[in-house]
């Protein structure tokens, strides 16, 4: 299914039309084509990312099934806290990865698309890279969109949790909460950052009265996280989140580790780890997914 078939009288006639990708990975994106890229010194850069009026975007693609319900543009914001060995995009974990672009340009842009997200029930995706590390041009790209009427999606691993505001929360009505592993250690290890932020920031969301939707992801890596009792500890605590909130968890995506961003760390310098690893069987896909269900989770 592509873009065109949902609703092609809306779409704009330079529109990125891509085929929607598999949910193990993405196509391609269109870097910042569309977006003008603003001519500014580093220290206009700095104080205008203070204040929001900038953010560093490293793309924008609009997609179908994937990163939230019905036709998102998707905006990957540059920079990252975590260096998940399997990332698929090591290209955007540096802000200096991104290009300099201005919060009106992205609200125009997204506002381009208003008949697209009203004939499919889509809107706007924030993703990275992770999100909150420009929470300021974050928030005033979701509060534009809020105003516009446009569904608003933050997609993040949660660690930086505490840079998101309640207002910027108000401001959002879905999250795609990465919880990368159960355990710990193999947290640690597998992204060099601890694994309890993200636990506090699922647990702040289900504690709001009337918060966001949240969508927990996990990605199934052979060895890394096919441990059938770490598996077990994020679908307890997936099912936690319902106890605090009924209904704050709607859907569990696990989803199976790939190979397609191999390509970009070589071309980004850096060393992958995780070469040898082949993706998930049929079989262990399942078998991680009736663990959910088990909870009584909503699963795919």
């Amino acid at each position: 299914m592509t873009l065109l078939d949902h609703a092609p009288s809306a779409v704009p006639a330079d529109a990125v039309r891509l085929d929607a990708p598999r949910r193990a990975g993405r196509a391609e994106g269109a870097g910042v084509h569309g977006l003008s890229v603003a001519a500014v010194t580093r220290e206009e850069r700095l104080a205008a990312m203070r204040t929001g009026e900038l953010g560093s975007v490293h793309s924008w693609e609009l997609v179908t099934a994937v990163d939230g319900p019905g036709t998102r543009l998707t905006v990957f914001l540059a920079g990252c806290p975590l260096r998940c060995l399997y990332c698929h995009n090591p290209d955007t974990l540096a802000m200096r990865d991104g290009q300099a672009v201005r919060l009106d340009e992205v609200l125009a842009r997204v506002r381009r698309y208003e008949g697209v997200f009203r004939a499919t029930g889509g809107g706007i995706t924030l993703s990275g890279g992770e999100v909150l590390m420009q929470p300021v041009f974050a928030a005033r790209l979701l509060r534009g969109a809020k105003e516009a009427g446009i569904h608003t999606c933050l997609d993040t691993s949660g660690y930086l949790g505490a840079n998101a505001t309640d207002e910027m929360l108000d401001d959002t009505d879905l999250v795609l909460l990465d919880v990368k592993a159960g355990d710990p250690a193999v947290y640690r290890r597998l992204t060099g950052r601890e694994l309890e932020p993200t636990l506090a920031f699922g647990r702040r969301l289900a504690a709001r009265a009337n918060g966001p939707e949240v969508w927990i992801r996990y990605v199934l890596v052979p060895g890394w996280t096919d441990d059938a009792a770490g598996v077990e500890r994020v679908a307890e605590y997936a099912a936690s989140l319902n106890t605090i909130r009924p209904g704050a968890v709607t859907r569990v995506e696990v989803l199976p580790f790939h190979q397609m961003g191999r390509d970009k760390w070589a071309a980004a310098g850096r060393r992958y780890e995780l070469g040898d690893v082949e993706p998930p069987s049929p079989g262990l896909v399942e078998r991680v997914r009736a663990q959910f269900r088990a909870h009584g989770l909503t699963t795919y």
